[in-house]
């Protein structure tokens, strides 16, 4: 288990101390998101009239909103996810059949040819016994 982090953040202008396993860097983005959000909520009119209670209670609908919002495009980047790798898996299916079908049909091939070989010598022979019938 990685060692536990301890940093100092300022969130809403407070000096706060974060500790967990996530990196600092993690840990300030966080507090920096939070930053954010009372920012963009203190931008509304008549936030910043409200008591801290109902200011706290929107900034946390904001983040569960972020949250929610998040959480429906990660599904829907899963379910495209799966649905490209169903795809990759029936190109890859179809792929070897036609390998498959394509060996086959160089085996016609080539059994047609040796066929025709076959067939060009046997009329030739013939051939030479027509011309050996006619001469005789």
């Amino acid at each position: 288990m990685s060692a536990k982090n301890t940093t100092q953040v300022i969130i809403g202008g407070k000096i706060i101390t974060l500790c967990g396993y996530e990196s600092e860097e993690y840990l300030q983005r966080v507090a920096a998101y939070l930053n954010n959000k009372i920012s963009e909520l203190s931008e509304l009119p008549g936030y910043n009239r409200q008591q801290v209670e109902m200011k706290q209670t929107l900034l946390s609908l904001n983040i569960a909103d972020d949250y929610f919002k998040a959480k429906k495009q990660a599904e829907i980047f899963e379910e495209d996810s799966q649905l490209k790798d169903k795809e990759m898996y029936d190109l890859k299916h179809d792929l070897i059949s036609l390998q498959i079908q394509n060996e086959a049909l160089k085996k016609e091939i080539e059994q047609a040819q040796a066929e025709r070989k076959t067939l060009e010598e046997e009329n030739a022979r013939l051939a030479g016994e027509v011309d050996e019938l006619l001469k005789g």
